[in-house]
């Protein structure tokens, strides 16, 4: 593999999908997770959410292979947790390239991977999906924030994008990085991307950007064809 520093001025990559889609990438395949990766997958009974799983972590790849010109195939993402220290689970990143952050969110038939200079982090969810109690959600995030969003005409969309963007804070580790939010209708999904700023991309849509896009910027969407509609029940988040 070729490793070494980030090249100057490199671009952050995001993309998001359908897991179907990023499953039926010709670039893609299960046969690209290292072992421990299939290891924790071995764990997962339901097979929707082994392969949503599958298709984050095959999305983090396609970016950083957009990053750093490698083919999949040489990308080796490793994880590690910042409370504990150990590795295999937690925030992931490139062993061979530290000055490049990763991210990848996963939820109900979808994924979404971002890797890019400095810390960065991404977080999807269904469109449907509704995050709450409110009781919970005010122990969780900022009470201003929360009462905000519940004081909107229809508190449900305005809460999930609250959860989005500050998981996707979250996962980049820090509050002071560019953040952008927007609706994918074509996959029916909201998500969040903080810490990539001047993100691009490989295959950018623009169908469907919705009233919470920050302006000017890019909607990254990896196209494959029409993403079918989520069938799940609606489920409170789960913090991926």
């Amino acid at each position: 593999m070729n490793t070494g520093p980030v090249r100057v001025g490199a671009a952050p990559v995001a993309l998001v999908a359908t897991t179907a889609e990023v499953l039926a990438h010709p670039e893609l395949d299960e046969g690209l997770l290292a072992p421990w990766e299939r290891r924790r997958l071995a764990g997962i009974r339901v097979p929707a959410r082994r392969d949503d799983v599958v298709a984050a972590r095959l999305l983090l790849r396609l970016c950083a292979s957009r990053v750093t010109g490698l083919p999949p195939r040489a990308v080796e993402p490793a994880q590690r947790c910042p409370g504990c220290g150990r590795d295999g689970h937690g925030r992931p990143y490139l062993p061979d390239r530290p000055g490049l952050g990763a991210s990848f969110s996963h939820a109900d038939g979808l994924a979404a991977a971002v890797v890019g200079p400095g810390p960065v982090g991404i977080d999807v969810e269904p469109l449907t999906r509704r995050p709450g109690p409110v009781p919970v959600l005010r122990r969780l995030l900022p009470h201003d924030e929360v009462d905000a969003a519940c004081a909107e005409p229809d508190p449900g969309p305005a809460l999930l994008r609250l959860w989005v963007r500050r998981e996707a804070l979250f996962k980049a580790g820090r509050d002071d990085v560019p953040l952008t939010v927007w609706t994918d209708r074509r996959r029916e999904a909201v998500v969040a991307l903080a810490g990539a700023d001047g993100v691009t991309g490989a295959g950018w849509d623009d169908r469907g950007a919705g009233a919470d896009r920050a302006p000017g910027a890019l909607v990254p969407a990896l196209s494959l064809g029409p993403a079918p509609s989520p069938s799940r029940s609606p489920a409170p988040p789960s913090g991926r």
